[in-house]
């Protein structure tokens, strides 16, 4: 993803890469590492690093839940607007750092998936629900993901909740043979996590009704779909205050 998002930036003449954080790369110009050719930008070892090294209004993260928290307060901190697109922040971590970013002046966003795609299908699964509130969500990875469910499903699911009361489905005297069969319970329903090699991200929202059914399918096939996403993000962040969750409150 970090590959992607140099490649985006270059692409764009209104975008300039100023530094990059590339751990385990070593000294390497930053768009030779993304397959784009030199363009003086040596990867940093470290987030601090690059951000003395030059002065930024945006960071991008996609790194992992372990460090993302620490990089984003950091990024904050440095007075540079954060756009993440790690998941497995905390309600807690989410309210210290939208603290910190309004103190700051500064606009931040945390989205668990940058597809415009899987953006339109979580909000029409929400509306979906209104009408058929009788629900489940089947999330795809590959089988190195670390996080189940995917942060994808979880925002679905959270948008489902605002949208239809908690209805408790099923049958009542269902039992698990196999511990976990079911999936996961959120407000009702369920969400299954799938995790096999070869698969790179997919979800499904289905909707049982009488008579009928209906489902809401989105796949990703390549990361550079996500950078349309990111694009309009790293320039509408610019005119925000305190932390957004969820990159569907970009799109006018």
């Amino acid at each position: 993803m970090g590959r992607e998002v140099v490649k985006m930036v270059l692409e764009d003449e209104t975008l300039e890469l100023v530094a990059a954080v590339a751990p385990s790369a070593g000294a390497v110009d930053a768009g030779i590492f993304a397959g784009k050719g030199n363009t003086g930008v040596l990867a940093s070892t470290t987030l601090e690093e690059a951000l003395n090294s030059a002065k930024a209004d945006v960071l991008v993260d996609f790194t992992v839940p372990q460090v993302a928290y620490s990089n984003t307060k950091t990024a904050i901190e440095y007075g540079v607007r954060p756009i993440v697109g790690t998941t497995g922040f905390t309600p807690e971590q989410i309210e210290e750092l939208d603290k910190l970013s309004k103190e700051k002046g500064l606009g931040a966003l945390i989205a668990p998936n940058f597809s415009i795609g899987a953006i339109l299908m979580m909000q029409f699964a929400a509306q979906a629900s209104k009408y058929m509130p009788h629900v489940e969500i089947i999330e795809y990875h590959g089988d190195q993901k670390l996080d189940a469910p995917s942060g994808t499903s979880i925002k679905t699911a959270e948008l489902i909740s605002q949208a239809r009361e908690e209805l408790r489905q099923g049958n009542p005297n269902e039992h698990e043979i196999i511990e976990g069969a079911r999936g996961g319970y959120y407000n009702g329903f369920r969400i299954h996590s799938v995790r096999l090699p070869g698969v790179f991200a997919q979800q499904e929202v289905v909707f049982g009704g009488y008579g009928q059914t209906l489902k809401i399918r989105h796949d990703s096939y390549d990361r550079a779909g996500y950078m349309p996403g990111v694009n309009v993000a790293i320039k509408k962040i610019m005119t925000y205050s305190g932390l957004i969750y969820g990159f569907e409150h970009l799109m006018d």
